[in-house]
């Protein structure tokens, strides 16, 4: 049986494969793997480093990964505030709501 297409596969697999088997080989496949960081800690980088660079697109998708690597919302919450005095308002305003719209929809 054919494994589940990845989330990089769904969105770009038709139009840049290479830049999907870096996603899934490198990203994904060796760097969220390595033994430094706990998925934990990676996910809450991750979403801090998206929620300061105002990368919208990929938020929801990095807090889901968060809470499954086991952050917890309200920590999720507790960061954007902090951030939001080192990044500004309007990232931490945007990923607040962000946030809320996921996680009311996924309970």
């Amino acid at each position: 049986m054919p494994a589940e297409p990845t989330p990089a596969q769904q969105l770009i697999g038709d139009f840049a494969p290479k830049l999907v088997s870096l996603t899934d080989d490198v990203l994904f496949g060796d760097v969220w793997e390595r033994p430094g960081l706990s998925k934990r800690d990676r996910s809450l980088i991750t979403v801090a480093t998206l929620v300061a660079l105002y990368r919208t697109d990929q938020m929801a998708s990095h807090m889901k990964r968060a809470i499954d690597n086991g952050v917890t919302v309200e920590e999720l919450v507790e960061a954007i505030i902090h951030i939001a005095f080192y990044a500004g308002w309007p990232n931490a305003m945007t990923a607040i709501t962000t946030a809320r719209k996921l996680f009311e929809q996924t309970g």
